[in-house]
This record gives C-alpha cells, structure tokens and sequence, in this order.
C-alpha cells in the first residue's frame, strides 16, 4: 500500500526526502513541496502518485529520462535547479567548517557536451549502444540524448553499427566517442579480435562517417587527420578515449575563472595538468611547469605545446602527484600554482601546498567534497579561501564542478 508523504527537501544525489513513520525516505523524480503517493521499503521509496504538484516541475527533455541512469533532475525548472546545484558545493564546504561566500552556478545548455562513454552488448546479430538503466547494470539503447552535441546525437546509429561490428557476442564494451574540430575521435575498448581483412574496411567506413580518428584497445586503427580542438592560436590534441573536460562552454568558464585568478603572476605550476587545458592558456602571460602523470596524456599535451603560438615555456614533467607531491622547496619559485585532480582530489598535495609560501592557489575539482577537503587542509595552513564558483559541466546530473581561490594570508 502506498504510503502519503510530503517532499520537503532535495538530496545530493537529486532524490527528493520525506520524513515518514519509520524516518526519512528518499524518493527519486520528486521535488521540495510536492505532495506524492509512494511505495516505501526502508529508506527507499519509489514514485506511485503526484498528488499535488510543486510550481518547480517542468516536462523532462529527454524521452529516456527516468529509465536511462544518467539524468537525475530533468524534470526541475532551471532557476530551482540552478539554486539546488549551488547548495551541493555550499554543502560541501559547510560540512568542512568552510563558511564560503558561493558565486551564482555558471549554467550549461543542451546539446553542449562533446564527449560521451557509450557502454556497448552484442546478442546475436543485433547491439545495443547506450547508458546503464537506472539503479541497474543492464544497458539502455539510447536514441536521443539532449546532452549530446548534435555531432554526436546525429550519429547514434552509425555509431551502433560501428559498434556491430566491433563487438564480441556476448561480452560488454565500451566506446568512447569525442566531437572534435575535425571529426569524431573514437575509442573503443573490449572488442572482439580483429583480422586483416577487418582494418581495410574499418578505415574506408570511419573516413565515409566523418571519423577523424579510431582507435581499437588502445591501438590506432585509422587516422584521417588528428582530433583537434582549436580556439584562438592554441590547439589541444586529445588523448583517445583520455580525460577531456566534457563541454566545452563549461571549459571556457573554468579557463576564464583560472586565468583571473592567476592574473599576472609568473612563473605559474600546472598540477594534474592533463592535456593542457589549463597549461597552454596559462602559457599566454608566464612560463608554466606542467605535472602530470600518464604519458598518453602528456604526449598530447607535447603535440599541443608544438602546434600552438603565442605562448611562452612549458615545461612538462611526469610524476604521481598523489605518491610523490610536490614538496615546499619546490614550489617556492612559483607564484601561483593550479590543481585539478580526478574526483578523490589532491590531499597529499594539499598537504604540502598547505606548507609552501606560494602567493596564490586555484583549486579545480568535478567533486565538492573532495575540493572542500583540500580546501580546509589550505586554510588549516594558513591560507584564505577568496572565491569559490561553481559551474555546470554535468547537466541535470547530481555532479558539478567548482573552482576555489586561495591567497597566503
């Protein structure tokens, strides 16, 4: 029997709360004031009925929405929702002890994110290319996706059948898929084993499809032109199937955010710098030391450096950062120094930056808790939080990112 509830706030992961008898419920595709019918077992409850409605709901974009496993908040107004991921990073930091003045959420709009994870099952003749389920391992075929730019959207079945004929019966895989300025750069990972006659006609089907490069297990199987990312003299070479900020709008807000931090310091250290998105920008005003630890990223980077103008020395240095951080007398010569780690972030570092003398630090992070984690191991080091923005790279997603700014008080 279903069971009355009133929805009086939103969870972190976008899963609407309700006190019941037996204590809070979590009840996913319901927002704050909403009045509903559920189905409850323990703190779990699943949505039967909206009896009243809140004035937030919206339609959701996507005909998937409450299926697929990626979205989590289509069906909220913007303004609600805008508000909702501003209070995940304010949170955040709250729980650290951080009373953080938080800029407005930088928005994102559909069809903006230019890179996607396809997961991937061939049953008999027949695959299926799409998301896991909610709450499930099972895969979803997906024919739309209003995340997606229209480079890939547009593509989904070619892509399936690219997928068709990569996959092995019976095994799960994955696929990668980026939307470059010179085409679609495509990893594919868990395949079947391919023969001679497979690379001839895998070459002639990427180049008819606009496929500017595919690679198969890590090994490059056609290249018609390099993927590149171009924007105002410099140009980024991504890494197949590598780590890639996911839209570039969002992109452009953390660079921006990056750059006005660091102003006219110099020299500058990139730390965890992928790719170069930080570092060749960075590259403009000062000389920059970039720290990374994969190679494949770094050789990206090398080739971004190489084809890029108006930028002064980079230095690139490989390290593990969380093994091996950089150290106090190190980090001396620098003036200012940008951190952005993967989701478990950068304690180890923090520690040492925590030590260091260096005038001023940019923290960038897709993970709150993790960025409010380094951030109370600065100020514990006498450092003073000054900026903290928060900006949308994952839309309608429970995830978001924030780039914090610190100054040695």
């Amino acid at each position: 029997m279903s069971e009355r509830l009133t929805i009086t706030a939103l969870g972190h992961e976008g899963d609407g709360i309700a006190e019941a008898a037996t204590g809070r419920v979590f009840v996913p595709f319901t927002l704050p004031g909403e009045t509903i019918l559920a189905d409850v077992e323990g703190e779990r409850g699943q949505l039967a009925e909206i009896v009243a409605p809140s004035a937030d709901r919206v339609a959701p974009a996507c005909r998937h929405f409450g299926t697929c496993g990626g979205c989590a908040v289509q069906h909220m107004a913007p303004e609600a929702y805008h508000a909702w991921k501003r209070s995940l990073v304010v949170d955040a930091f709250a729980q650290r002890g951080i009373e953080a003045e938080v800029d407005p959420l930088v928005p994102l709009a559909p069809h903006t994110r230019r890179r996607a994870v396809f997961s991937v099952l061939k049953e008999g003749n027949e695959v299926t290319l799409g998301f896991n389920r909610r709450e499930s391992h099972d895969i979803l075929a997906i024919e739309e996706c209003p995340l997606l730019v229209p480079g890939i959207e547009k593509r989904l079945p070619m892509l399936a059948g690219l997928a068709l004929r990569l996959a092995e019966r019976g095994k799960r895989a994955r696929m990668t898929v980026t939307a470059t300025d010179t085409g679609l750069d495509v990893a594919f990972e868990g395949g079947r084993k391919l023969g001679r006659s497979d690379f001839e006609s895998l070459g002639h089907g990427a180049e008819a499809n606009a496929i500017a490069r595919l690679t198969i297990a890590g090994r490059e199987i056609f290249a018609s032109r390099l993927p590149e990312l171009r924007g105002d003299k410099l140009v980024l070479y991504p890494a197949a199937g590598g780590f890639l900020q996911a839209a570039a709008p969002s992109e452009a807000a953390l660079i921006d955010l990056v750059e006005t931090a660091v102003g006219k310091s110099n020299p500058v250290a990139d730390l965890f710098s992928g790719i170069g998105t930080f570092t060749l920008r960075l590259a403009r005003r000062a000389p920059v030391l970039a720290v990374e630890g994969d190679d494949e990223l770094l050789k990206a980077l090398d080739r971004s450096m190489r084809f890029s103008t108006g930028i002064r020395t980079i230095t690139m240095r490989k390290r593990d950062l969380f093994l091996n951080p950089m150290a106090p007398p190190e980090l001396k010569p620098f003036k200012a120094v940008a951190f952005d780690p993967p989701r478990a972030g950068a304690k180890a570092q923090a520690e040492m930056l925590a030590k260091s003398v260096v005038p001023t630090i940019v923290g960038v992070s897709c993970n709150p808790a993790t960025l409010a984690r380094d951030a109370r191991i600065l100020i514990d080091g006498g450092y003073r939080l000054t900026r903290v923005t928060p900006v949308d790279q994952f839309l309608w997603s429970s995830h978001v990112e924030a780039v914090a700014v610190f100054q040695k008080a």
